[in-house]
C-alpha cells in the first residue's frame, strides 16, 4: 500500500498504542502507558502528537487508556470511544472530558481521506471494539486485539483486509503451566479473555484467502508467550504472507 504506514509503538499488558498514517492523515489506536512513553515512541519514527488527527480507543482497560489524562491536559485531539468505556475513563480522569467523543458500539468516523469503523469484540470489559480503516484506494486495514475468540463480527469485519493487526496473546501450554493463579488463567483463556496462538493461527488462512498480505501478531503476553513461539505457530499457516510480531517496548513496522 503506497503512502501508508502502520507501526505498533508498543504492545502488551504494559501498554498498547498503534500509529497509522494514510497520506496526510495520522491516527492512533489506543494510548496506554504514559504520555512520555507515547511521545518518545512516536518521535522515534518521526511522528508528532501535533499531527495526530484522532485517537480511537478499543476499551477502557488501563493498558489502553493510561496516557489519555496527561495527553488531554496538553493536546486537543479527539478521543473516540464507546459510551460504556467512556464512563469508566471519565470516572477516574479530569482532563479527558475535554477531548472525548462518545459513540455507540457501532460507529463510523471520517478522518480526512480515511473511514474508521468500529465493531464489537468479546473481552471482559464494559465494552470492547475493533476497527477497520478504509483507504481511498479501496484497501482496508483491520485491527482486533483483546479478543477471547473469533466471532462472526470479527470475521465479517476483518476479512477482505489487506493488512491486519490481530491478537496472539498466549501459548496454551505456557499458560497452563505458568505462574498465574487459577482464576487468572481461566480469565485469560475464556471466550471473553485473550486469543491464543493456536486460535489466531486457525483464523489466519481465512484472512490470507480474503486478501491479507501483511499480518501483525499483537498483545503477546510476556509471561505466557514468546515472540518466536507465536511466530512459529503463525508461520505454519502463512505461506508467503508477511507476518511480524508487535514488540513490547519499541516500534514495529508492519507496512
Amino acid at each position: 500500500m503506497e503512502n501508508v504506514s502502520l507501526i505498533s509503538l508498543y504492545s502488551g499488558s504494559k501498554g498498547n498504542c498503534t500509529y497509522i498514517r494514510v497520506g496526510a492523515d495520522e491516527i492512533l489506536i489506543d494510548a496506554g502507558r504514559s504520555l512520555r512513553a507515547l511521545t518518545s515512541a512516536l518521535g522515534s519514527i518521526g511522528g508528532d502528537l501535533d499531527r495526530i488527527k484522532a485517537i480511537f480507543i478499543t476499551h477502557e482497560h488501563s493498558d489502553h487508556v493510561s496516557a489519555l489524562e496527561m495527553l488531554s491536559k496538553k493536546y486537543r485531539i479527539p478521543i473516540h470511544i464507546t459510551e460504556d468505556s467512556a464512563k469508566k475513563v471519565l470516572a477516574t480522569t479530569s482532563y479527558v472530558k475535554n477531548n472525548i467523543v462518545c459513540h455507540s458500539p457501532l460507529f463510523e468516523e471520517q478522518i480526512g481521506g480515511i473511514t474508521v469503523r468500529s465493531f464489537p469484540t468479546p473481552h471482559d470489559s464494559d465494552m470492547s471494539v475493533g476497527y477497520t480503516i478504509s483507504l481511498p484506494n479501496g484497501d482496508k486495514i483491520g485491527y482486533a486485539t483483546d479478543i477471547g475468540h473469533i466471532t462472526s463480527e470479527i470475521r465479517e469485519n476483518l476479512l477482505g483486509s489487506s493488512a491486519v493487526v490481530i491478537e496472539s496473546n498466549h501459548d496454551m501450554g505456557m499458560l497452563k503451566s505458568g505462574p498465574y493463579p487459577a482464576w487468572l488463567k481461566m480469565r485469560i483463556g475464556s471466550p471473553r479473555g485473550h486469543l491464543s496462538n493456536t486460535d489466531c493461527a486457525s483464523f489466519i488462512p481465512e484472512l490470507i484467502a480474503s486478501g491479507a498480505k501483511d499480518i501483525m501478531l499483537a498483545h503477546l503476553s510476556a509471561e505466557n508467550n514468546a515472540p518466536d513461539v507465536a511466530l512459529e505457530c503463525a508461520k505454519c499457516v502463512c505461506g508467503d504472507c508477511n507476518v511480524c510480531i508487535a514488540r513490547e517496548s519499541e516500534p514495529t513496522r508492519l507496512i
